[in-house]
């Protein structure tokens, strides 16, 4: 312990320099301060499944995972449609959620964004239109936003959120 001592006390503190600060590090903060500008508020979120296979569900779920952390970038999920200012709908419309799904656009407050999410929600996917099915969602009601993919990553899903909210001009308070 003393020879240990007594080296430290000859060659002093060892330590390497601070590192620089980085400036890509604050895009969370502009993030939120652009979602702010636009809404007034945190963006608030409807999830919508008109028939979907899942797969865009566990993509979602995702999303609130500590690394993409949506939460953090002052975008949450809610329960009502009454309390959203954007539904996010995956899946082929069934004729069975084809209602549901109006009623719920309707109950959304102005202004709303819809975002289709899937090649499902996009194109119909597989299923297209047939007695059972009425096909993607602009068919049942106006699509801001189309995400592809099946299922798109996380990434995409936030990069169509945001160009839904960037594309909104309109301040709510």
């Amino acid at each position: 312990m003393l020879k240990t001592l007594r080296q430290i006390a000859t060659v002093g503190i060892a330590t390497e320099p601070p590192p620089k600060p980085d400036e890509s590090l604050r895009v969370r903060e502009a993030l939120q301060e652009h979602i702010r500008t636009v809404l007034g508020r945190a963006l608030c979120i409807r999830h919508v499944d008109a028939g979907s296979c899942n797969g865009c569900e566990l993509e979602i779920h995702a999303l609130n995972n500590p690394l993409y952390n949506l939460e953090g970038l002052g975008i949450r999920f809610v329960a009502s449609p009454r309390h959203a200012d954007l539904l996010l709908v995956t899946g082929p419309v069934s004729r069975h959620m084809e209602a549901a799904l109006l009623r719920t656009y309707e109950a959304t407050p102005e202004p709303k964004l819809v975002v289709a999410l899937g090649d499902c929600g996009c194109t119909g996917g597989v299923f297209g239109e047939s007695y059972a099915s009425r096909g993607r969602v602009s068919n049942v009601i106006p699509v801001d936003v189309a995400i592809p993919g099946c299922p798109p990553t996380p990434t995409r899903i936030l990069q169509g959120i945001l160009t839904a909210v960037s594309s909104r001009r309109v301040v709510r308070g």
